[in-house]
């Protein structure tokens, strides 16, 4: 099994009751404080290692885990694919993970990002032991602007990204196969994608001559999540050479060429995810809300995949009557309003 579908076993025993799940390394975001190392069966006896040294660290990075799913869960919202997390399946994304699909693709590289994101601003927030500010970012500098003094914590990006590297890839470098090579490709695309929007979401906070580099949390996240949308949609389809040690992609022309450092890979054409299918991970679009007027992927007629959908007229409370009142305050009235709701039918 590949690194982030392995099993990840947190037992608790009660009276007579014994609770064993198997769950991917995300599972952790369930998890919290309660992280055992000892009890993943899943790690590598280098995560396993690095689970002991830093606790901490492994709270950070199980809490960090919700922000990744709500950012991927935000970029795939108009689509057949929402990102959709599997109740009661400790792998988060159920049966899809056994694909090689683009989908599959996104989550390794945005889970990849993800976690550099999360112990950068962990590191610079002082909740870490492991690391602190960025040391490099101190003392007195110059620029073309002139002398400057660093100031305040600069977000330790670096640091987050060697402890990324480690405990995320440990598996797939242990154990390499094609879809180890595959995952390991996309989990490097998405470090290089947070670090290549880097200078935009961190902010010069300036005070007087003092300087700091500190990471736009939301602005980060939102950025990162863009730019890997954008590589899905341009990922590239890969196979194994024929030693089995590198990735190769064909070209139009009939060459074969290493892909891009920055692309995504994929192996596995994706299901349509119109329909449910425990097979492919497919949950379908049975229920989900579509909009009549578009003509795009959030459209009845893509949402539903030409099976029609149910409109129910629903009422809801609206802000009207709006006015501003000097100064300076904006008054509103509580306002009723009847619209129409369309759903996708389910697949009979």
């Amino acid at each position: 099994m590949n690194a982030l579908a392995c099993g990840l076993c947190w037992c608790v025993c009660a009276a007579v009751c014994v609770l064993c799940v198997d769950a991917s390394w995300w599972y952790m975001s369930t998890l919290g404080s309660r992280v055992m190392c000892d009890n993943i069966p899943g790690l590598v006896s280098e995560q396993r290692q690095l689970c002991r040294q830093h606790p901490r660290v492994m709270q950070a990075i199980g809490a960090g885990v919700q922000d990744w799913i709500a950012e991927c869960q935000h970029q795939f919202r108009n689509h057949r694919w929402n990102c959709n997390t599997v109740a009661r399946d400790h792998s988060l994304f159920g049966r899809l993970l056994l694909r090689g699909s683009r989908e599959v693709a996104f989550i390794y590289a945005i889970s990849s990002a993800g976690v550099v994101h999360t112990l950068a601003r962990a590191c610079s927030r002082g909740e870490l032991d492991s690391c602190s500010c960025d040391p490099r970012k101190t003392g007195a500098w110059r620029d073309r602007a002139g002398a400057f003094d660093w100031g305040g914590c600069s977000d330790h990006v670096e640091h987050a990204a060697r402890f990324g590297h480690a405990f995320v890839d440990a598996k797939e470098r242990k154990e390499p196969d094609a879809r180890a090579l595959i995952n390991l490709h996309n989990n490097r695309a998405g470090r290089k994608v947070l670090f290549c929007t880097w200078v935009s979401p961190f902010v010069w906070e300036i005070e007087a001559k003092n300087v700091h580099l500190r990471m736009r949390n939301n602005t980060a996240a939102r950025r990162t999540g863009d730019e890997l949308r954008r590589k899905y949609e341009r990922a590239v389809h890969v196979a194994v050479n024929q030693y089995g040690a590198a990735l190769t992609t064909l070209s139009a022309a009939g060459r074969r060429a290493a892909p891009g450092k920055n692309q995504l890979v994929y192996s596995d054409e994706s299901p349509d995810f119109c329909v449910h299918d425990h097979d492919t991970g497919s949950v379908g679009t049975g229920g989900r809300r579509c909009n009549v007027t578009s003509r795009g992927a959030d459209g009845c007629s893509v949402m539903c995949c030409g099976r029609g959908y149910d409109t129910a007229r629903v009422s809801r409370s609206a802000k009207c009557e709006c006015k501003f009142h000097w100064c300076c305050a904006v008054h509103c009235r509580d306002c009723r309003q009847v619209v129409d709701v369309r759903t996708c039918k389910d697949h009979t």
